[in-house]
């Protein structure tokens, strides 16, 4: 009785799942869709994906061969004004000289319920727009005209690629809830792609063979004497093709949460990676199947490998700035700084070098490649074991799966008895062991000269402190008056050189006053601001009107003033995804505060510590009354870069009790 009850579940989901994927087609939007107010399942949605159907198919073309047409329909559901960006729709393209794809947009309209009746309106040519968005890819661009709380949209897009080769990826989650989603692929007999899912929900899926044909059109020229004849045959081919569809029902929206690395990481979606071609007639040619050949498909690029053997433009200025360095350490900082200082980056990432390093060299400017690949070649030409270590940045995604495109970025490695040194030049504020944020995304690959390669690390082991001196008296009007002095170390350090770059000291020191409750900054000084071997040191003097509270001739204030963390930045009931801090970190605070004249302790916060398990993280607060001044010592030290989902309740418990203890009020009573 079981099976039979569970057969017919089965069969009434088939059932459901194929008329839902009959009722949508453009052009046929219902008055239910316009009246809804809200998500039936997600109340605060300001918008919907109420059906989206995409379509790949590998087809012949006589004039191109083998191409590529990609067809994507889509229907949403505006809720609020907050989900108007959602009716600006954008298809990016490869745009070079030697690869061109072109985005068709149409059936675009805008649906609106006016008077009980549906409106539409379509969309005109001055709402579609093509823009360039670097050298190697454009955008098509649509607005969609006349659109309020509570319209609906539609439109259809199509991508033609000259290439058989690539699959874009399918997303089957986005910001907003996903009502249906279904993505079809429809690949010859000839190929074979690897099928990548990533996600925590997954579409349902299924496969079918379909017999397919192509006539192909000979055209034969033949000349006798001064009389030219052309013949023209013709040639089928018979062949099957494989039929992959999924489909998505009531996927929920992804929604935002603090430290995420990259929210695309963990959504729901499927990817195709190229693994072999094997045309009629033809030997086969096989594609990236592991980790090991890719990195060697990729070694063996002209603009990558081949660049890290060229010589002949960086040798004479080195072997001067390299005279007396002896240790690896000396000679790591020498070259690094040297290339900070003279090749700027141009702002495109990529493994593949663009202007090539020697023409990098010399204009004093590169891509990502250029720049990385002209370091690794320096450090060798020092003596050192340096590779080159293919990354995928952070907003790229993590390289989960074997394929070419799994990368991005480059960085350098100099091996060592006690470990790998990364190194990256494109930043300036980068220091051995210390690379931008963009690059910290979990693991890269290391390629040697032999072509082995082996996974690294890219996560730092060591905290970066933030240490903080502060002394500050309270008047009895609740004044406070005080200095502070912070010093920074590594990412804080770099971070922090980087805030003071970005804009001029005023600037910078407004922000700083707005941050801290509205204090008024003087005195202010910046120590080691270009000496990035050695920690930042800021010191200023300050005032504030606004850091305690004066009730019936009681003082209230929480001790740390403005360095106080008083919100959990992890509210949600539950974590699906991992808690990424990006790195390692230490805030230690030593503060001492002078009691007003004619005031004592009527309050005080107890001493406190706070261990997490498996060593994640600690917090310690301890205060002490001696006289008319109060000592405080409180540190914070979270010891992973990335901390699992599992150990988010612990996580989340911990910061609720270090937010409460932080924000503990002293309270000074007149005597």
């Amino acid at each position: 009785m079981k099976f039979i009850k569970l057969f017919s579940l089965s069969v009434l989901l088939l059932f459901i799942s194929k008329v839902t994927a009959q009722e949508f087609k453009l052009g046929k939007v219902s008055i239910a869709e316009l009246e809804q107010k809200v998500h039936p399942k997600d109340s605060s949605a300001v918008a919907a994906i109420l059906y989206k159907k995409g379509e790949v198919r590998i087809e012949y073309d006589q004039n191109e061969g083998f191409v590529t047409f990609t067809d994507v329909e889509t229907r949403i559901k505006i809720y609020k004004k907050e989900g108007y960006d959602w009716a600006t729709q954008a298809v990016w393209y490869y745009n070079q000289s030697s690869f061109k794809e072109r985005v068709f947009f149409t059936d675009a309209v805008t649906y609106n319920l006016v008077n009980g009746k549906i409106e539409k309106t379509k969309l005109k040519s001055d709402g579609t727009f093509d823009e360039v968005l670097n050298k190697y890819r454009g955008q098509k661009k649509i607005t969609m005209p006349n659109v309020k709380e509570g319209s609906v949209i539609e439109f259809r897009y199509t991508i033609k690629c000259p290439s058989d080769r690539i699959i874009r990826d399918w997303d089957f989650q986005t910001s907003i809830p996903v009502n249906y989603s279904e993505f079809s692929t429809f690949i010859p007999e000839y190929y074979v792609f690897n099928l990548r899912q990533k996600g925590y929900i997954f579409p349902k899926s299924f496969t079918q063979k379909n017999p397919k044909s192509i006539v192909i059109t000979n055209k034969e020229r033949a000349s006798e004497g001064r009389v030219t004849s052309t013949t023209f045959s013709t040639d089928k081919l018979d062949y099957v093709e494989t039929q992959t569809t999924f489909k998505a029902v009531d996927f929920p929206a992804m929604k935002e949460e603090s430290f995420v690395n990259n929210i695309d990481n963990y959504l729901s979606s499927v990817a195709h990676e190229l693994s072999m071609i094997k045309y009629p007639n033809s030997t086969m040619k096989e594609y990236s199947t592991d980790w090991n050949s890719v990195v060697k498909t990729i070694y063996d690029y002209d603009d990558f490998g081949p660049e890290l053997n060229k010589t002949g433009y960086f040798e004479d200025n080195l072997k001067t700035l390299l005279a007396g360095k002896n240790t690896p350490e000396e000679k790591i900082q020498t070259i690094l700084s040297y290339v900070q200082s003279n090749v700027k980056w141009n702002g495109y990432m990529g493994y593949s070098c663009d202007s090539g390093v020697k023409k990098a060299y010399k204009e004093k400017t590169g891509n990502i490649a250029d720049i990385n690949l002209m370091l690794t070649a320096m450090l060798r030409y020092s003596g050192l074991t340096a590779n080159p270590v293919l990354v995928s940045t952070r907003s790229n995604g993590i390289a989960l799966f074997p394929n070419r495109n799994a990368f991005n970025y480059v960085i350098a490695a100099v091996e060592t008895e006690q470990g790998n040194i990364l190194i990256d030049a494109s930043e300036k504020f980068s220091t051995p062991n210390v690379l931008p944020l963009r690059v910290l995304n979990w693991s890269g690959r290391l390629i040697r000269k032999d072509g082995t390669s082996q996974e690294i690390d890219l996560m730092p082991r060591k905290p970066s402190s933030d240490n903080v001196f502060m002394n500050y008296s309270i008047d009895a009007d609740g004044k406070v008056t005080g200095k502070t002095r912070r010093q920074s170390t590594d990412y804080n350090a770099m971070i922090t050189r980087d805030n003071m770059s970005s804009v001029k000291e005023e600037e910078y020191l407004e922000k700083l006053e707005n941050l801290n409750n509205k204090i008024e900054i003087s005195e202010y000084v910046r120590t080691n601001e270009k000496d990035i071997l050695l920690p930042t040191i800021e010191t200023y003097s300050f005032t504030g009107n606004n850091l305690c509270e004066v009730i019936g001739g009681k003082i209230y204030v929480s001790p740390m003033l403005f360095f106080t963390n008083d919100k959990n930045p992890f509210k949600q009931e539950v974590r699906e995804y991992p808690v990424d801090f990006s790195y390692p970190f230490l805030d230690k605070y030593n503060i001492t505060i002078q009691i007003p004249e004619g005031f004592a302790v009527e309050t005080l916060p107890a001493p406190a510590i706070l261990n997490m398990e498996d060593n994640l993280g600690t917090f310690k607060f301890n205060i002490a009354a001696s006289g008319t001044s109060l000592q405080l010592s409180i540190a914070h030290q979270i010891n992973d870069a990335v901390v699992s989902a599992e150990k988010y309740e612990m996580l989340k418990e911990y910061y609720k009790v270090m937010i409460a203890k932080e924000t503990e009020k002293i309270v000074l009573k007149r005597i």
